[in-house]
């Protein structure tokens, strides 16, 4: 299986403050996404830290969970898929950081398939980072 690796780089007018709490929360970053999104465990020390999970549904009957592994406000949300999905060796890594009021968000999503299926990971990556780079180029519009 090939390992795909997706890397993301988006800059935001606003305080890294403003884009944490919208990109770290779990609801408000499935209207980013424009999927549905639910929290169902809250994690330790915030309801969307470190051992919280969110069910992700992008089509119906098609949910996956996800589990935030770290979680440092306004700098660090890591996350892996532990439920569902088609994918495995899932890591998903939102990095934050300021500079003059504008927030840089480095985000970087690494997996491999789990079925032996010729191209299935690129057919993923893409589409992930199509929705994703998407979605996040339309929240940094909000912020102009």
């Amino acid at each position: 299986m090939s390992s795909q690796f997706i890397q993301m780089n988006v800059e935001f007018n606003a305080p890294v403050e403003t884009v944490f709490a919208t990109l770290s929360d779990h609801e408000a970053m499935g209207q980013v996404l424009n999927a549905k999104v639910k929290r169902i465990k809250d994690g330790q020390g915030s309801v969307n830290g470190i051992g919280s999970v969110r069910r992700i549904t992008p089509v119906p009957m098609a949910d996956f969970e996800e589990t935030v592994t770290a979680f440092e406000p306004n700098k660090l949300v890591e996350y892996t898929i532990t439920k569902g999905s088609p994918l495995k060796n899932h890591l998903g890594r939102m990095v934050f950081s300021e500079s003059n009021g504008k927030t840089q968000l480095h985000y970087t999503i690494q997996f491999e398939p789990k079925l032996p299926i010729p191209l299935s990971g690129l057919i993923v990556k893409t589409a992930l980072e199509k929705v994703i780079l998407g979605g996040l180029h339309k929240l940094a519009r909000t912020y102009k």
